[in-house]
């Protein structure tokens, strides 16, 4: 199993549509229906292939193709610092590739774009992005209630940082790639 991150392509369309309806839940946390690969490839057009100073996004990628995504977003220059999300399809968690990904992209912000603070909020109810966060080396900070409401239901998340004068986590860090492969 080849694991790398690379950008995100319209070529990608195909793979985050089977994504979401392995994992229904990803619809919730984009806030878009993306079960076709036309609204896959409008999503990734608008969202994850935008060339802007505020965003950073990956495509995590097995032997090629895309499982999963992580991200910093919202990159403030002021302070030198970013927020940072990340998802894996349903079939391949619990392998450590959120982990991996979201150690590497921190590792990309710090040492690339000279950021000093990256922040991530996850549901309270969600212990296992809770253990990416903490294996990818960042700290719990605190809880802010209700901040969150996909549909009627609100929920609190717990709030993670990473500084870079934090020491890094020993895990390997993935391969980030200049562009994505080619379609297959």
């Amino acid at each position: 199993m080849k694991v790398s991150l690379s950008p995100w392509s319209t070529a990608d369309s195909a793979a985050l549509a089977a994504a979401v309806q392995e994992s229904p839940e990803l619809a919730v946390q984009l806030g878009d229906v993306l079960e076709t690969s036309g609204a896959a490839r409008g999503y990734i057009e608008h969202y994850l292939t935008d060339d802007d100073d505020e965003t950073v996004a990956f495509a995590i990628r097995v032997d090629g193709l895309a499982v999963g995504h992580v991200a910093l977003s919202h990159v403030d220059r002021r302070h030198d610092s970013a927020w940072a999300s990340y998802w894996v399809t349903a079939s391949l968690r619990r392998r450590g590739l959120a982990t991996r990904a979201l150690a590497t992209v921190a590792a990309h912000g710090f040492e690339t774009l000279g950021l000093f603070r990256l922040e991530l909020g996850h549901r309270v109810n969600n212990p296992a992005s809770c253990r990416v966060a903490t294996g990818a080396g960042f700290s719990a900070e605190g809880i802010e209630r209700s901040k969150l409401r996909y549909g009627s239901d609100r929920y609190d998340v717990e709030t993670h940082a990473r500084l870079t004068t934090d020491p890094a986590p020993p895990i390997a860090l993935l391969p980030v790639l200049e562009s994505a492969p080619p379609a297959r």
